[in-house]
């Protein structure tokens, strides 16, 4: 399991095919209701970058100077960011991303993790999910977020890191939970910025306003927003093969997503380059098929019983998500940091990652002597 540099190099005629492909491009009608979809017009400007002007070479150059590397482990080659900070007191964190992002949403906030102004730092461990990006897809089924969660462990230990933090959005915060639940000696403490809790009797009987609102939240997007995840849950190999194949359904696929769960018009503020560096990672490495597989492997069988161990939480406003302390503090029995965020949304560290790195710090100081 020893880990090795890895060198980002997409072979130029796979660029080429791309740029063929994004040019043929068949185009279908606006939607008749913006609840179908992401439309045309939001769309085809950011497939004319993508076709024109994109660099992916810079993104390249980026995932290299963040500690581009691999390991294997249980004959899965896991891809990951390792940055090491200068500070003597920095602390082990293990970053995990969910669906439909990738490592590219840590490429800005790991050098404000790792060399910090003031405040704690961290050596700053990013692992691609298996079968996203460039982790390699297992050849076997049972890699579940449990079984992720014993990988994650294993890296953090060969990287010589016996005891760690652990933080999470999306999948990540399913993976970053699973780690505090089966290997509590080492994973000290988590933070989440996806609170997943089944809202306990007294908020239901009795809410607040912002947890009226939540709820409502949550329920319209149980019933309107979960379309992709009954897709991906049942039939991953089948929607894989249009998005293996054409770029311009997998932009829709993963934008739509973007529009929907970003805080504010525009993506949360995040540039359409950014936008196209996680697309285009997920194209070249043709990840679609064997990333949805994780919502067959666990997406029925999420886990929302009771956790021990001392777990922070940060509220981003435009997160799908957003649990009152009580409501948190029904599943999270320790609940030692809980903070709302003045911005962001379910993709916290790309669209805030200043704020981002500022609540992870805030929660450093408070588990400072776990």
């Amino acid at each position: 399991m020893n880990a090795r540099p890895f060198e980002v190099f997409v072979p130029d005629d796979v660029l080429s095919d791309l740029a063929a492909r994004l040019m043929r491009t068949r185009w279908p009608e606006e939607p008749t209701d913006p609840s179908q979809g992401i439309g045309v017009a939001a769309l085809r400007p950011i497939v004319e970058r993508w076709t024109r002007g994109y660099d992916w070479r810079r993104c390249e150059r980026e995932l290299v100077e963040r500690g581009s590397s691999l390991m294997t482990i249980d004959d899965v080659d896991i891809h990951f960011l390792h940055a090491r900070s200068s500070r003597a007191d920095a602390r082990p964190l293990v970053l995990t991303h969910g669906w439909p992002g990738s490592v590219v949403e840590f490429l800005d906030v790991i050098p404000l993790l790792v060399e910090p102004d003031e405040g704690p730092a961290f050596h700053v461990v990013a692992p691609s999910l298996p079968g996203y990006g460039f982790s390699s897809a297992p050849k076997t089924a049972g890699w579940n977020v449990e079984k992720i969660a014993d990988a994650w462990h294993h890296l953090m230990t060969a990287l010589g890191y016996p005891e760690y933090l652990a933080q999470g959005g999306d999948w990540g915060a399913m993976v970053s939970t699973a780690l505090l639940a089966q290997h509590r000696n080492a994973c000290r403490a988590i933070h989440l910025n996806l609170v997943m809790a089944t809202p306990p009797p007294e908020v239901l009987s009795d809410p607040t306003e912002d947890e009226r609102t939540a709820l409502r939240d949550v329920r319209e997007h149980a019933r309107r927003g979960t379309g992709y995840a009954a897709i991906q849950s049942t039939r991953p190999q089948t929607i894989g093969y249009g998005l293996v194949d054409s770029p311009v359904a997998l932009a829709a696929w993963i934008l739509d997503r973007f529009a929907a769960w970003t805080d504010g018009e525009d993506f949360g503020g995040v540039s359409v380059d950014r936008l196209l560096d996680n697309l285009t990672l997920w194209w070249v490495t043709r990840s679609a098929a064997s990333a949805a597989r994780l919502y067959w492997e666990s997406y029925a069988k999420t886990d929302l019983g009771p956790v021990s161990g001392p777990v922070g939480c940060t509220i981003f406003p435009g997160e799908i998500s957003r649990p009152s302390r009580r409501w948190a503090a029904s599943r999270f029995e320790d609940l030692v940091y809980y903070a709302h965020a003045e911005a962001g949304g379910h993709f916290a560290a790309l669209e805030q990652p200043m704020r981002f790195a500022e609540q992870l710090r805030a929660f450093a100081v408070e588990v400072k002597g776990v």
